[in-house]
């Protein structure tokens, strides 16, 4: 309470000094019933534990510049107002921004909030550092009523050298009091020097002790719990007299502030996590403020929200639970009850030297450190520009400069990397379709003829071009982009639009363009592949093609490379004879083929028809004759996982037959089949009766199985270097 109530009196006569003297009271009130009334409720309904809530800083900078360009009639389309109405408007405004966050908080916007670009948040909270300076400034030295600010400072006869020196103790007294005591407020120990120093200047001048028509002191807050509820009641009244447009024009600074609070308290309760090590709701906390402004609206009091310096005491004082942020707010009652005839001589000076060291403390100076490596220069711009614009404008004005700022370091961070994770030719990666060594070397021999590119992050109006130079080389040579999607966030139609550039430049030279791994839905809940058919891309007479998975694609690249070659087998071929497996070329020449012949059984299996199972015991080599046969991984959640397939001529089966040990996968007809079966119990007879069989196939095994690992080896190379 000691941190919190001097705070919340020098925010409320900061935001209503604007109207005039008369309204010092007004705005002393404000400040006592927002720090009472946020002070129980939030806390209460709020769910973080050791929070303490009261007015603040963003919301006295708001509030006080509305509250001047309202009663200058340069807000919206209504012209000057009377002060008097200008304290109901500042109610309305608010109440909004009370119920904007209850809003939040209901539809669950509170980790939104958290998404706003650091940059941005210091732009913000610099900004209403550097209007709280400024707005104080005439304060501390004691202006007239009236005199410009930069008039003032270059004319030092009409300074009030006792506010200065008011000021100036209460500013010392601020900032060494950590190093003389920790056990009071910094905040309680600068105001009692102010206020001492104050009437020490009384016995030089007399007329400091006079209460009436005294510039330098709060005065006269007026009557008791009747006069407030009178007040009250009045605001109340004049809210039936409001009109369309006024309500029009506020909606946006309520947004502002309601925007401004939520990140103060947000930022609050981070802080208070990391140091407590416990996690707070977000949207929770949001109801519980925006609840609480409401209230303190209703009664005539100002906004507030979780409040860094009194959260930080509680916590060093030992505050354990929700109940001491209640406490804080029925201390603030009491003392305004027990030593509310005191405050009428609070100098205003004084405050103002508070509210100086909060500016000074709110201004991320650390900011500047920014400038010093090229890469953060941008985000230095960023916090100057929002600074700048709350500065010359106001604080709406630098929302919605920090909204098309913050838009713009998303692009930048968008752009900083490419959007290709992964690229590859033909001939660094290929299908899982094992392929004999004929078609193989045609495949590599033909690689550049593919390009297969693995995209991730999003595809939109500022990544396009990137995309389009990068692979523009690619696309002069290339007759095959396979462009694998699975880690694409979104897709624009700006994006459409170049992607059919790209299909227009594959088709001159017969070209297709091929997407995979689509993903079933991206995380805005955009159906990728919809999206696709809607915009057009997907148009027959378009030479595009979309597969389940990448391997797939590869897979169907590859056969139409080798059709161009005249080696792709069209599944009406007769099946081979045993002399032809590509395994068994050259067994003629010593007669070890007819030997081998007596091992060999054959089998047919129909398409989709297992061969055989994971876990099953086994000892065979099967030898395809006509066909192709895929090798499935089984899941555990009833998935599975293409390993390899193998077509006519090749071999599988090697495992077993090599150790005799359990399949370690299934086996699977994707065709209608012919198999080659050599039983492992019967080859040993064989070879036994002719050890040069077992020497010759066991070598052509190794052979093939070291072709594979090789292979394999260069995949995983490409992968991992590119």
């Amino acid at each position: 309470m000691l941190v919190a109530l001097p705070s919340s009196i020098a925010f409320g006569v900061a935001i209503y000094a604007v109207l005039g003297a008369a309204f010092v009271p007004v705005g002393v009130m404000a400040g006592i019933l927002g720090a009472i009334a946020i002070g129980l409720i939030a806390p209460a309904l709020g769910g973080s534990k050791r929070l303490i809530s009261a007015p603040c800083a963003p919301a006295a900078a708001v509030m006080a510049a509305l509250a001047a360009d309202l009663a200058a009639g340069q807000h919206g389309s209504i012209g000057p107002i009377p002060p008097e109405r200008v304290v109901v408007l500042l109610t309305l405004v608010g109440l909004l921004s009370g119920g904007l966050q209850l809003l939040y908080g209901a539809i669950r916007g509170g980790r939104l909030i958290k998404y706003i670009p650091y940059p941005v948040v210091s732009g913000y909270l610099s900004g209403v550092g550097t209007l709280i300076f400024l707005s104080q400034l005439p304060k501390f030295l004691g202006l007239p009523k009236g005199t410009n600010l930069w008039t003032g400072l270059v004319s030092p006869l009409v300074w009030s050298w006792p506010a200065i020196l008011v000021g100036l103790v209460t500013i010392t007294g601020t900032l060494l009091a950590p190093k003389i005591t920790k056990a009071i407020p910094a905040a309680i120990l600068g105001l009692i020097g102010g206020m001492a120093a104050y009437f020490a200047l009384g016995f030089a001048q007399p007329e400091l002790w006079r209460l009436d028509h005294n510039a330098l002191v709060i005065g006269k807050i007026g009557g008791g719990a009747g006069s407030v509820m009178a007040a009250v009641l009045d605001r109340w009244q004049a809210f039936g007299a409001l009109h369309l447009a006024e309500l029009r024009d506020l909606l946006m600074p309520a947004l502002t502030l309601s925007v401004l609070l939520s990140i103060d308290t947000l930022k609050t309760c981070v802080v208070v996590d990391a140091m407590t090590r416990s996690r707070h709701n977000s949207n929770r906390e949001l109801i519980g403020q925006g609840v609480a402004n409401v209230a303190s609206a209703l009664l005539g009091g100002m906004p507030g929200s979780a409040t860094m310096g009194a959260t930080l005491v509680n916590i060093n004082s030992g505050g354990q639970t929700r109940l001491s942020g209640v406490l804080e707010g029925i201390f603030v009652l009491a003392a305004f009850l027990v030593l509310g005839s005191l405050i009428a001589w609070v100098p205003i000076a004084a405050l103002a030297g508070i509210l100086l060291v909060i500016a000074c403390r709110m201004f991320d100076w650390r900011s500047f450190a920014l400038l010093r490596q090229r890469s953060t220069v941008l985000d230095f711009s960023v916090i100057g520009a929002v600074v700048i614009v709350a500065v010359m404008f106001n604080l709406i004005a630098a929302a919605g400069a920090g909204l098309a700022l913050a838009i713009l370091l998303f692009i930048r961070e968008q752009i900083r990397g490419s959007v290709i994770r992964r690229k590859v030719s033909g001939s660094q990666i290929s299908s899982k379709k094992h392929r004999l060594p004929a078609e193989q070397t045609v495949l590599e021999k033909q690689g550049a003829l593919t390009t297969v590119c693995e995209l991730q992050g999003s595809l939109f109006f500022g990544t396009t071009d990137q995309l389009f130079t990068e692979l523009e080389p690619d696309l002069k040579r290339c007759r095959y982009l396979v462009l694998d999607l699975r880690r694409i966030q979104s897709v624009d139609f700006t994006a459409v639009h170049m992607l059919e550039q790209m299909e227009a430049m594959l088709k001159e030279r017969q070209g297709l363009l091929v997407f995979c791994q689509l993903p079933a839905s991206l995380p805005s809940g955009q159906d990728l592949k919809a999206y696709f058919d809607q915009v057009g891309i997907m148009k027959s007479e378009r030479q595009v093609k979309i597969f389940d998975t990448r391997d797939d694609a590869l897979e169907w690249v590859e056969d139409r490379i080798l059709e161009e070659q005249h080696l792709l087998a069209q599944g009406h071929e007769p099946p081979l004879a045993l002399g032809a497996i590509e395994l068994l070329r050259e067994f003629e020449a010593d007669n070890t083929l007819s030997l081998l012949q007596s091992c060999v059984t054959e089998r047919s299996f129909a398409s989709d028809q297992p061969i055989f199972r994971q876990g099953a015991t086994a000892d065979e080599l099967f030898l395809i004759r006509r066909g192709v046969v895929r090798i499935v991984l089984p899941l555990e959640h009833g998935g599975h996982h293409n390993l390899a397939s193998f077509g006519r001529g090749d071999f599988f089966g090697e495992m077993a037959f090599l150790d005799r040990g359990l399949r370690s996968a299934d086996a699977v007809a994707t065709t209608d089949t012919d198999l080659f079966v050599i039983s492992r119990a019967r080859f040993d007879e064989a070879a036994r009766a002719q050890p040069v069989l077992g020497v010759k196939i066991f070598a052509r095994l190794a052979r093939a199985l070291a072709l594979r690992l090789r292979r394999a080896d260069g995949e995983l190379r490409t992968l991992n270097e590119v």
